[in-house]
């Protein structure tokens, strides 16, 4: 078999494995559980997918012009996207990170030309919204500012990407979807798709389950700016998830499967155990967005259980 030519970077976004995952196979023996390997993207997460799809939706609006430089605020992993982006397209990138940010994620961005603007760590995500309105306020002309918390382009990355994938891999034999939620993009943009396809496919959201806790890239809907994005229609459930079972989770899977995942991923694990508890059959499709090689330094993996 051939090898792969791909004419760039960009182009090798999406279509990305859908994993067999077994950690719950001998608890609940009747329940299917699939994972999309989102670290396959170039940029090491399913941001990749939104990052993308709002730049090229602002180059074919003539948002996005040479003489302007993309901003945005970011928790990680969609700077990540947007930095290579750049690099890729020729646009310079500012950021906008709250900092305590994993070392990793700040590295990555780095390396990409981008750069970066911290705000304060106390404030997390809501703190570089606001910073980053500020700036785009006080000199529009000079960016683009998709503003992924509320540009359609988001969703609509998973809705005609994501969504469609998954079920060309189970064969449109999926029965529930589980995602956590940061953006919101990805569950609601996946969501609607798949509903569309089969109105009685389940769709549970994730979120960490109060305001403070450990779940990078995880929003806490209550206390949060809630993306414009978000579509609480889509979800049947909206479930909190605690952060040290989600952290328990994530270490199993690394060990158990050699599935390297972040904390997000642990909470997505955390919602279909909770799952396959209720329903006793069927076949669970989750997101893993990234890999865990970027949360190495938040100690993640530094404990033994």
């Amino acid at each position: 078999m051939a090898a792969l030519v791909s004419p760039g970077i960009t182009k090798l976004v999406g279509n990305t494995p859908l994993l067999r995952v077994r950690l719950f196979e001998r608890e609940f023996p009747n329940v299917e559980v699939y994972a999309k390997a989102e670290w396959f993207n170039p940029g090491g997460s399913v941001k990749d997918r939104a990052a993308l799809s709002m730049v090229e939706d602002g180059e074919r609006r003539a948002a996005l012009t040479k003489d302007k430089t993309i901003i945005d605020s970011t928790s990680g992993n969609t700077g990540i996207a947007y930095a290579l982006m750049g690099a890729a397209k020729g646009y310079r990138v500012k950021l906008v990170m709250p900092g305590n940010v994993s070392m990793e994620r700040k590295a990555l961005v780095t390396a990409y030309g981008a750069e970066i603007v911290y705000s304060d760590a106390g404030e997390g995500s809501d703190g570089a919204i606001r910073l980053v309105r500020e700036l785009v306020d006080h000199d529009p002309q000079a960016y683009f500012y998709p503003d992924q918390y509320s540009n359609p382009a988001n969703p609509r990355a998973h809705y005609e990407g994501t969504a469609v994938e998954i079920l060309e891999q189970t064969g449109g034999r999926i029965t529930h979807f589980v995602a956590g939620l940061g953006t919101t993009g990805t569950f609601v943009g996946t969501t609607k798709r798949l509903k569309e396809h089969d109105a009685s496919i389940q769709a549970i959201a994730v979120q960490p389950e109060d305001a403070f806790h450990g779940l990078e890239g995880l929003k806490h809907l209550p206390t949060a700016i809630v993306p414009r994005i978000w579509d609480a229609a889509q979800a049947d459930e909206v479930w909190g998830c605690p952060t040290e079972p989600a952290y328990d989770l994530a270490r199993s899977i690394a060990r158990s499967e050699g599935l390297l995942v972040g904390h997000s991923s642990g909470a997505a694990l955390w919602a279909v155990r909770k799952l396959a508890q209720s329903i006793r059959e069927g076949v669970v499709v989750t997101v893993f967005p990234d890999s865990g090689d970027r949360y190495l330094s938040s100690g993640l993996y530094g404990r033994n259980k």
